[in-house]
């Protein structure tokens, strides 16, 4: 069910659960991502996928399911001939195929629902968002995501997921973007160790977070699971907001040959310890499917 508790007071009562990874849930469906648009562009081609993708999540355990808007840009659909007018559409789409979801879980605990916002190197599709310095400025940053921002809002999520961050600079600029959009908002950077993938040390980098009103918890995503600790200290210490963590499962992505190598090194026990640190919302990002999403929610409400 849909939950008329915001997920800012459930993060104060406890940990909550967060989904996995859109993009291999729709893979191991049979869909076909190799595309610039990656998991949005099922959102014009086959949304039902998308809901089904949410579902699987939900009913794995999750309690709040991240849209399909990772990287749903204007620029990006103008890309492959979508007007700005569809382009908002399918950007809201996203956030009512994560509610159809939650509405077809049948489930007795609250859901909730995140818009995602992936950074302005999601939408050049060529991995600048693990590397940030893009040569745009904050300003030019915050035109950019703004608009976008705007109709994610206007479509009502819970929550707005500003995600997979590799700079601090762009989360300067994202957290001007989400001012007075009347949405609460999380903050996540992609890391390499104990710095942003641009380089600045995580303690600089979520510093801004912690006077912005806005925004209810801050952490890391998209990240080897080994960089989690230090990252759910620094970010409780910094801001004394809840933090939000979900890595990937360890395996590492070649931008050139598009594709994951390595092994997983995800496990469902390593949670606990970041509970203990200080996370809140705890889940998986790329490669962490429905049965890892289970064993979390296993692992932190005691099953």
């Amino acid at each position: 069910m849909t939950s008329t508790l915001s997920l800012a007071e459930a993060l104060a009562a406890g940990t909550v659960v967060l989904d996995g990874g859109m993009s291999n849930q729709l893979e191991s469906a049979g869909h076909d991502l190799s595309d610039e648009l990656w998991s949005a562009r099922l959102l014009a081609e086959q949304p039902e996928a998308v809901t089904e993708a949410h579902l699987a999540y939900f009913q794995a355990g999750a309690d709040v399911a991240i849209t399909a808007s990772y990287q749903a840009t204007f620029e990006g659909f103008a890309g492959r001939g979508i007007g700005h007018d569809r382009a908002a559409e399918l950007m809201a789409l996203s956030v009512e195929s994560a509610r159809e979801a939650a509405r077809r879980a049948r489930v007795s605990r609250p859901l909730w629902v995140a818009a995602s916002a992936g950074p302005y190197g999601a939408m050049l599709a060529d991995g600048s968002e693990y590397r940030g310095r893009y040569g745009l400025s904050v300003d030019e940053l915050e035109r950019f995501h703004r608009p976008r921002l705007e109709v994610l809002a206007a479509a009502r999520p819970d929550v707005l997921a500003l995600e997979t961050v590799p700079d601090a600079d762009e989360a300067t600029a994202l957290l001007r973007a989400v001012r007075g959009l009347g949405v609460p908002a999380w903050l996540t950077y992609s890391v390499a160790g104990d710095r942003t993938r641009a380089g600045q040390p995580l303690e600089e980098a979520f510093a801004p977070a912690a006077e912005a009103d806005e925004v209810i918890a801050v952490g890391v995503n998209c990240c080897a699971p080994q960089d989690v600790d230090t990252a759910v200290a620094t970010a409780a210490r910094v801001t004394g907001k809840p933090v939000v963590v979900y890595p990937n499962s360890g395996e590492t992505w070649d931008a050139g040959a598009r594709a994951w190598t390595g092994r997983s090194s995800f496990t469902a026990g390593q949670v606990k310890g970041w509970q203990q640190a200080g996370a809140r919302l705890i889940g998986g990002c790329c490669r962490v499917g429905p049965e890892a999403i289970s064993g979390i929610a296993g692992t932190l409400r005691g099953a």
